[in-house]
């Protein structure tokens, strides 16, 4: 009689078991355990033709997880380089894509050169020290003159932003005069900027089409008495 069960000792079972900390690391791991212990066993493979059936039968695999992209050749590039990856690029066959290696998918990218700029006064930003180095380098003219108009104009405007009071024109002349390294002198100029009250206008409206639309706001009245509301009711005392 063959026997169909058989009772396993249960100390044996559970120190058999297999716990994730003991298991190996998985590389990729949204593929899973199974597709890793199945690569491993491909590279285990001696046979050259049955290792390249193997990796094909895999390929094959793992395209299934994503049908909709398993027929684009870029993306048929990728799970081969997946392939070697999780393979820890011990896999020994023909690929139709140039086979990625361990240096170059290690390499870190350049650490970006970002501005370390420190301005004295941080609330005109560096556009403004930009716009005043190109004013600058212009010829003395009506176009050095109109541009040098805009770019105090904004500083008060920026001013203006960050202290809500008021500003002299005499103050952002002397910043002017400081940013530009004495090369813009307005200080004894007649030129008069922009009103406050205008700027401080145009820097609401701008902060109005930024904050999000909320819901419209019911106005209550109280002396509303249209034919739609109804009265509220009233004891008659006389009334027997």
């Amino acid at each position: 009689m063959v026997e169909k069960y058989k009772k396993e000792n249960a100390n044996d079972v559970v120190f058999n078991l297999e716990y994730n900390s003991e298991r190996q690391h998985l590389l990729i791991p949204e593929y899973g355990r199974h597709l890793q212990k199945l690569i491993d066993q491909a590279t285990a493979i001696e046979d050259d033709e049955t290792r390249n059936k193997a990796a094909k039968y895999i390929i094959q695999v793992m395209g299934s997880l994503n049908p909709h992209l398993r027929d684009v050749p870029d993306f048929q590039h990728k799970l081969w380089d997946q392939l070697f990856i999780m393979s820890d690029f011990r896999l020994n066959v023909d690929s139709p894509y140039p086979i990625p290696s361990r240096e170059v998918l290690q390499l870190k990218p350049d650490v970006l050169q970002y501005p370390q700029n420190f301005p004295k006064y941080r609330f005109y930003g560096n556009n403004i020290k930009y716009m005043i180095d190109v004013a600058n380098k212009w010829e003395d003219g009506e176009m050095k003159n109109a541009l040098v108009l805009v770019i105090a104009n904004h500083m008060k405007k920026s001013y203006l932003s960050w202290n809500k009071d008021t500003v002299k024109d005499d103050v952002i002349f002397e910043h002017l005069f400081e940013l530009s390294g004495g090369k813009i002198n307005l200080l004894q100029s007649t030129e008069e900027l922009l009103n406050t009250t205008d700027l401080l206008r145009t820097n609401k409206r701008i902060s109005n089409k930024i904050a999000p639309a909320g819901p419209p706001k019911i106005q209550s009245n109280k002396n509303n008495k249209g034919p739609g509301k109804p009265k509220p009711f009233q004891k008659n005392n006389n009334q027997k």
